[in-house]
């Protein structure tokens, strides 16, 4: 059995609860991110992390920030947007990053 990590748990519970805001299944979710439902499942158990391109995805399907997933920020007090910054490097780097 894999060792879930506290900030992993974090970002699983805060994705579940964007998740049920939006409406949507994991099956849904799985399907707008291009991922496998038991990846979605095992991110919202904190078993799996995420990378930051999957990170983006997540905030533009679910229309939430970066600040809200990592450190449970509301939109009020968000001072900045990471998956804005990520795609505007981005652009400027000719799209070159590793996405997962």
């Amino acid at each position: 059995m894999r060792v879930r990590k506290e900030l992993n748990i974090c970002i699983g519970e805060r994705v579940r609860q964007a998740r049920n805001a939006s409406g949507y299944t994991q099956e849904k979710l799985a399907e707008k991110l291009d991922v496998t439902i038991q990846y979605v499942s095992d991110l919202e158990r904190g078993v799996v992390g995420t990378s930051i391109p999957t990170l983006v995805r997540i905030c533009e399907s679910l229309s939430v920030s970066s600040d809200f997933l990592l450190m449970g920020l509301d939109r009020e007090v968000e001072p900045l947007d990471l998956s804005i910054c990520l795609r505007k490097l981005s652009r400027r780097n000719g799209g070159s990053w590793n996405q997962a």
